[in-house]
């Protein structure tokens, strides 16, 4: 899959919309899109994550608040895969930087959504196919 240009879209990020978005998709977005979008979010807020990581995840971010992207967020199933498929590759990017505090925060933060069949989800985080 090539990524869309998601660095285009950081002007779209805040973090009032982001918690909005992420709170009123959370169950159709799934805890996979989920737990990697708090992951990105709890990272940005680290002091230890460089600014040109910052500045990635600040993209990813935006790219998936933003209702205008490659494939739109209203389509059923594939409108949101564009979207992890952006915040997938950013926390790959960043993951050696993602403290086990920011794992556990965004962990804890999926059970106001999820149940525990769902969130064992994240255990295959990089693996796109599940």
């Amino acid at each position: 899959m090539n990524l869309p240009d998601f660095m285009s879209y950081s002007n779209k990020f805040t973090n009032g919309d982001f918690i909005e978005k992420i709170s009123r998709i959370a169950k159709r977005a799934g805890a996979k899109l989920v737990y990697a979008s708090l992951i990105l979010y709890y990272t940005l807020q680290s002091d230890k994550v460089s600014v040109k990581d910052k500045a990635i995840i600040i993209g990813a971010l935006g790219y998936l608040i933003s209702p205008l992207d490659v494939i739109p967020d209203a389509i059923p199933i594939a409108g949101l895969g564009d979207d992890l498929a952006v915040l997938i590759y950013v926390l790959n990017k960043v993951w050696g930087d993602v403290s086990e505090d920011v794992k556990e925060k965004a962990k804890s933060k999926l059970s106001k959504w999820f149940d525990e069949d769902e969130i064992k989800e994240i255990d295959n985080l990089f693996d796109e196919t599940k």
